[in-house]
């Protein structure tokens, strides 16, 4: 058996890496990676390969940027030719890219068969791209490999054949689970400042005592394209630097467009910000575990936060995975209003956190039970 796994966007790797592990330990079955490159920062793909222990990936098609058409279908037409070449008995997709749309329609028309990982998720939200990536890479995929069980729901309010659906877990817990103790040997701490010792050495008689402090990370459309989403996450972080230390990375579009709406000079003005180019993936982990809260409008980190039991704050109207609210740590700011997220973020500073617990089938084991699951499906 020859599978062909797709990565095109950061949150693909984190999904990928496991299930590639689980595949190349089947017996007779070989796992190839494709890198779309439909988001790609040299340094931090090489980052993202090396502490996810990826490989090389196989073929890189360079993709890079452009509208939703012009990358859907400049994927379609280089895909086609891997898929030519390499003729594979199954092409995996996980989460809902434009990559993952793409390197389907184009596995389908050639008559491939197609496992969607992380399907069934729905925010109800069409405005956003990863909902129509999601729900038309669901209605043609042979396999659907669902995370929660609002995921099995949907796919069953939408007419899908129970036997092409299985409730696996999550697979991008999986990753989190492997490196969350690994993550605690980086330093990122340290170099940001959040992290210090009487002595300035770890003993004993003086411990290493951590600052507190949030993160946030903003990279949707809706936020950061428009000046009045700018403007909103501006005003949130100037009122929370008010009381806590906040640690940004940056997405670079969201900084691009902070200059090309002339908040940059504001935003550089504010205290208790620091600002970072994006991290890598440990890093990140190490910081989201240590941080008193997090502020966001990602989706995996809503479940990554859910699983490490940190307060998560979502700066959108909807979210696609509502386990991470009924029973996550996650709290959806559905009026995207700067003063109500501040009093939300309030009320955690001041000690009243909502306790979660950590969904079914979160168990690091998902990508095992997708393997085994796949192997009796092609026995």
């Amino acid at each position: 058996m020859k599978v062909i796994q797709v990565v095109g966007a950061r949150p693909n790797f984190m999904k990928v890496a496991p299930l590639h592990r689980a595949i190349q330990k089947l017996t007779g079955w070989t796992s190839k990676i494709v890198h779309t490159g439909q988001h790609f920062d040299a340094k931090m793909s090489d980052v993202f390969f090396t502490q996810l222990e990826l490989p090389t990936p196989d073929f890189f098609l360079g993709i890079g940027g452009g509208s939703h058409t012009e990358v859907t279908a400049k994927i379609m037409v280089a895909f086609e030719k891997i898929v030519e070449a390499e003729k594979p008995d199954l092409i995996i997709v996980v989460g809902d890219v434009t990559s993952t749309l793409a390197c389907t329609l184009v596995a389908i028309k050639m008559g491939i068969k197609v496992a969607h990982v992380e399907a069934g998720l729905r925010s109800f939200d069409r405005t956003m791209p990863e909902e129509l990536n999601r729900i038309l890479t669901d209605s043609v995929a042979d396999y659907l490999f669902v995370t929660e069980e609002s995921g099995l729901e949907h796919l069953k309010n939408e007419g899908v054949a129970d036997e092409r659906v299985f409730f696996s877990g999550n697979v991008m817990i999986d990753s989190l689970v492997r490196y969350q103790e690994k993550a605690k040997k980086t330093t990122i701490l340290e170099d940001l400042g959040l992290r210090t010792s009487d002595s300035g050495l770890s003993t004993a008689d003086s411990p290493l005592t951590t600052d507190n402090y949030i993160v946030m990370t903003m990279h949707r459309p809706a936020n950061v394209d428009k000046k009045n989403g700018l403007e909103s996450i501006l005003e949130l972080i100037e009122l929370s630097s008010k009381d806590t230390k906040i640690i940004f990375p940056i997405h670079p579009r969201t900084r691009a467009h902070m200059e090309k709406f002339g908040l940059a000079e504001r935003l550089d003005q504010v205290q208790n910000l620091i600002m970072t180019e994006p991290l890598g993936y440990l890093e990140f982990i190490q910081l989201m575990s240590n941080a008193t809260a997090i502020l966001t409008d990602s989706g995996g980190i809503q479940e990554e936060t859910t699983y490490l039991g940190v307060p998560c704050l979502t700066f959108r109207d909807s979210t696609e995975r509502p386990i991470t609210v009924t029973l996550g740590t996650n709290q959806l700011l559905s009026d995207l209003d700067p003063k109500k997220t501040y009093a939300a973020l309030l009320e955690i500073l001041a000690g009243k956190v909502k306790k979660g617990s950590i969904p079914p089938l979160w168990d690091g084991k998902a990508a095992e039970r997708i393997a085994a699951q796949l192997a009796e499906i092609f026995a």
